[in-house]
């Protein structure tokens, strides 16, 4: 058997629910009989069957006792919304399964592995692991190191700047460039922004696709309380405030949170404070041929943020007239 064929594949329809799955990580699961795949599932919805048994289901129970079930995630062995796959798995009569990687949820963690092995069947794991983390980045990343991944995205001139002091700025960048925000937007679990930035713009800021997607929750980081609720960012879905201007404490209560992902959509003010403090992973650059000059304000006063937090380029590309640049650490 070529297990790295039948790993891949079902990475790859795995893949194809990211945006419907999260904020649970993206599984998919194939079934093979006599060299040949015979079934397959993924984790289509959040809330909804995990891969395991949308791609056991079906199948009678002489062919799955014969068949070696491919799955990219260890298995789930406690009841959430759904109940255990664990359970399915073993009902099922299966024999033998191979997995991509262990989940590092504390609530499997290797109890998912230990179940099924317990109940007499075979279990591999390590088949194209690292493909399997990657296509859970987010995910691996909250786990591992107890906060979400956050991601600040800004719109920026030729000459650094985030808009003009005497508000007469509107659109920096193109359309092009803010339709793919659209996208950034749908990968993260999250949007976080700050009270300027909602009063000055008046930002819908949700992931205005023409896919399926969980649409990412609002977060506002504000004192204030007695908010517009006609305000766009208050007019879909629940928006969570949290009036705390400390933020370890924010990112204490953003990692309580069912989400493995933040957006950081927001002023000069917000953004330098989150990179100063360390609390960033990614910063997505989307830059206009255009300057401001004079009368602009500045989104970093007096440094270059590639060289101060040692950024490294990951990714650059042309979007109409812009330039979009992706920076991690290094």
């Amino acid at each position: 058997m070529n297990h790295d064929a039948f790993m891949q594949r079902a990475i790859d329809i795995s893949v194809n629910f990211k945006y419907t799955a999260k904020p649970n990580p993206v599984v998919g699961a194939i079934l093979v009989y006599e060299n040949e795949i015979i079934s397959e599932g993924a984790h289509e919805q959040y809330g909804d069957n995990h891969a395991e048994v949308n791609c056991l289901n079906g199948v009678s129970r002489d062919i799955i006792a014969d068949s070696t079930l491919y799955c990219t995630l260890e298995p789930c062995n406690h009841t959430g919304k759904t109940p255990p796959c664990t359970e399915a798995i073993i009902s099922s009569g299966l024999k033998r399964i191979f997995i991509g990687s262990l989940d590092p949820n504390p609530k499997v963690a290797g109890s998912g592995i230990a179940r099924l092995k317990d109940n007499g069947i075979e279990v591999k794991v390590g088949i194209l692991e690292e493909k399997v983390k990657e296509s859970n980045r987010f995910f691996f990343f909250k786990h591992l190191n107890k906060r979400p991944f956050i991601t600040i995205k800004i719109a920026s001139s030729n000459d650094g700047m985030s808009h003009s002091s005497d508000g007469s700025t509107t659109w920096i960048t193109s359309e092009a460039s803010r339709q793919d925000v659209q996208i950034v937007r749908a990968e993260h679990d999250a949007i976080l922004t700050g009270g300027n930035t909602i009063r000055n713009d008046n930002p819908r800021m949700n992931a205005r696709v023409d896919f399926p997607v969980n649409q990412p929750g609002k977060i506002l980081l504000s004192s204030f309380s007695e908010w517009d609720k006609n305000l766009n960012f208050f007019k879909e879905g629940a928006v969570k405030v949290i009036d705390n201007s400390n933020l370890e404490s924010v990112i204490d209560e953003l990692s309580q949170m069912n989400i493995n992902s933040v957006l950081v959509e927001a002023g000069p003010k917000l953004v330098n404070s989150f990179m100063n403090n360390g609390y960033f992973d990614q910063l997505i650059i989307y830059e206009s041929p255009d300057s401001i000059g004079n009368k602009g304000i500045k989104w970093f006063e007096g440094f270059n943020p590639i060289d101060k937090f040692q950024l490294d380029l990951k990714s650059t590309c042309t979007i109409d007239r812009d330039i979009k640049r992706v920076f991690e650490k290094c």
